[in-house]
C-alpha cells in the first residue's frame, strides 16, 4: 500500500496515534485507508528530559497488529526512546520522527 506524505504534528504531553475517522476522540489522527492500522494504535510522549532536549517515547495502545520499530515490536506495555530518524510502522503503515529541535532552518 503506498499512500501520499503527511505530516503528524507533535505537541507536549501523550499524542495518540490512529486511523482518522470522524467521531474518534483521539488527539493525532492521520488519514489512511490502512484497515491494519488501529483507530487507538501507538502513543508518542513528548517530554524533556534533564538537559532539557526533547525526548519521545514510543508505547502501543494494544492494538491489533503491533507497533514496530524497525523490524522490532514492542512489548506489552513497553515504553521506547524514539529519536529523529526512526522509522516505525504500524499496520502496514511506516512513519519516520523527524524532529525539528537544534535546527536554524
Amino acid at each position: 500500500m503506498f499512500h501520499y506524505k503527511q505530516i503528524i504534528p507533535l505537541q507536549m504531553g501523550d499524542n495518540v496515534i490512529g486511523r482518522y475517522q470522524k467521531g474518534n476522540p483521539i488527539n493525532t489522527a492521520f488519514e489512511t485507508v490502512d484497515p491494519s492500522v488501529d483507530l487507538n494504535h501507538c502513543t508518542i510522549t513528548v517530554s524533556r528530559d534533564k538537559r532539557g532536549n526533547l525526548r519521545y517515547t514510543l508505547s502501543d495502545n494494544n492494538s491489533n497488529t503491533g507497533t514496530f520499530v524497525g523490524d522490532v515490536e514492542l512489548k506489552p506495555r513497553e515504553r521506547r526512546i524514539i529519536e529523529d530518524g526512526t522509522l516505525f510502522t504500524l499496520g502496514a503503515t511506516s512513519i519516520i520522527l523527524h524532529t525539528k529541535e537544534d535546527s536554524e532552518d
